[in-house]
């Protein structure tokens, strides 16, 4: 039992900071807001990991960014990134690591499908009213601005981290 309980805790630190370094992995847009892998990384860490130890990653992330490590996009670490005009969608990576991460076990494509796209689709709410009420803006604007650029690249980064994540379950052993 206390084997397998390192044995996560050690996967969850490595995932943890796997998504660091692809956070770090940018390529500016014309928005401001660069495409990153960190859509890739949450998603990679809810599907190698489940829904408890993967959403734990991102507690971890998130954690480690708020006492300034930094672990976020551009090398930012602090409560003002957390409390910045893109911080709903760290706080919306929660919900897209425990989504994902309830595909788990899951045989069924419908399901991953379903349990995907809510991840992301919350992710994406979460993070555009955040966007609307710290940029005293609209939803609609915030949307077209902060979430709409980056839907199609998020949808391919999910769905590339499922299939890396299914290679790698074969090898990597899981626990129970």
């Amino acid at each position: 039992m206390r084997k397998t309980y390192l044995h996560r805790v050690a996967q969850t630190a490595i995932l943890t900071a796997v998504l660091t370094v692809l956070s770090q992995i940018a390529i500016p847009t014309p928005w401001n807001i660069p495409f990153t892998l960190q859509t890739f990384g949450v998603a990679l860490c809810g599907y190698l990991l489940g829904p408890w130890y993967g959403t734990a990653s991102i507690v971890v992330y998130i954690a480690l960014g708020a006492i300034g490590v930094p672990v976020f996009s551009g090398f930012k670490g602090s409560i003002g990134a957390l409390a910045g005009m893109t911080g709903g969608y760290i706080f919306g990576f929660l919900f897209m690591a425990l989504l994902c991460g309830l595909v788990w076990k899951s045989k069924n494509v419908s399901v991953l499908i379903l349990l995907s796209a809510a991840g992301l689709f919350l992710c994406h709410l979460l993070g555009a009213i955040w966007f609307a009420i710290i940029g005293d803006t609209t939803i609609w604007y915030a949307l077209s601005v902060a979430s709409l650029p980056y839907l199609a690249k998020d949808i391919i980064s999910i769905i590339g981290a499922y299939l890396l994540a299914a290679r790698l379950r074969r090898h990597i052993p899981t626990g129970p």
